[in-house]
């Protein structure tokens, strides 16, 4: 798989336990048409709580080469990771790899061992390696592969931004292969209360919690079944202790508000 880039952008907490932050990049007319539902911001945020990196931005941009270069080169020097879905495909409108090596102010042209990837693949079964199918071998000068295990077609990695696939399998399958070379922070501990009650009614003692548990991370996500509102609460911290307090002192206001 690919080297690892060095001296990313990061912080410090002062345990000294490293933040790690990311953000991603979707990019595609089909997404913001809605003719095709975006699956891989989702999965990219279970997986990163999972490892300690703290995903804090998503955005979405069509196939455009402008949008595409201000995205990246904004997201890339604010976070340690920056990972795209979408646009490296045979079609015309799969602009990612040129506008991603313009971003960075780099050549692209047709990676030669992509090329005999991408050949050999379609030379075992049967099919014609076409032009259009040569421009998923495109790349920017000094790029690593992201290994593709389902269409063969790599991903690549310039600097702290990994392009990937835009279909979920494949992105899926991109991001496994990714994880083990990444740098891993805190790890977020979370805990859910449920409370029988609507948000406009625990709206003010929740933000008086949250004031004295500033370093805990308080969300409320509404919710209705069955003709009732009720409201789940979900706490999220590195720190274990202050974690359970803040759960007892939730847990204490739902009570009490629930009668």
């Amino acid at each position: 798989m690919t080297q690892h880039p060095e001296n990313l952008p990061d912080g410090r907490q002062r345990d000294s336990v490293p933040i790690v932050t990311a953000a991603m990049l979707v990019i595609g007319d089909e997404i913001l048409s809605g003719r095709i539902r975006e699956k891989n911001a989702g999965h990219l945020a279970a997986v990163m709580t999972a490892i300690g990196i703290d995903l804090k931005e998503v955005r979405i941009v069509g196939d455009d080469e402008n949008a595409i270069i201000e995205a990246v080169n904004a997201l890339r020097v604010r976070y340690t990771y920056v990972f795209t879905s979408g646009g490296i495909g045979p079609t015309h409108d799969d602009i990612t790899a040129p506008s991603i090596a313009r971003a960075f102010g780099l050549p692209w042209d047709y990676d030669a061992r992509a090329m005999e990837i991408l050949g050999s693949h379609y030379k075992q079964r049967g099919i014609e390696f076409t032009e259009a199918r040569k421009r998923m071998a495109r790349m920017p000068e000094g790029a690593f592969h992201i290994d593709n295990p389902i269409s063969r077609a790599p991903g690549f990695l310039i600097g702290n931004v990994h392009v990937m696939a835009g279909v979920p399998a494949i992105f899926q399958a991109m991001l496994d292969n990714v994880v083990p070379t990444l740098r891993t922070g805190r790890t977020l501990l979370s805990r859910t209360v449920h409370c029988p009650v609507g948000e406009g009614t625990i709206g003010e003692a929740l933000s008086g919690i949250q004031d004295d548990y500033a370093d805990v991370a308080i969300g409320s996500y509404p919710k209705y079944d069955a003709g009732k509102f009720w409201t789940e609460i979900v706490l999220r911290s590195s720190d274990e202790s202050r974690l359970d307090a803040a759960e007892e002192t939730v847990r204490a206001m739902v009570n009490e508000l629930a009668g």
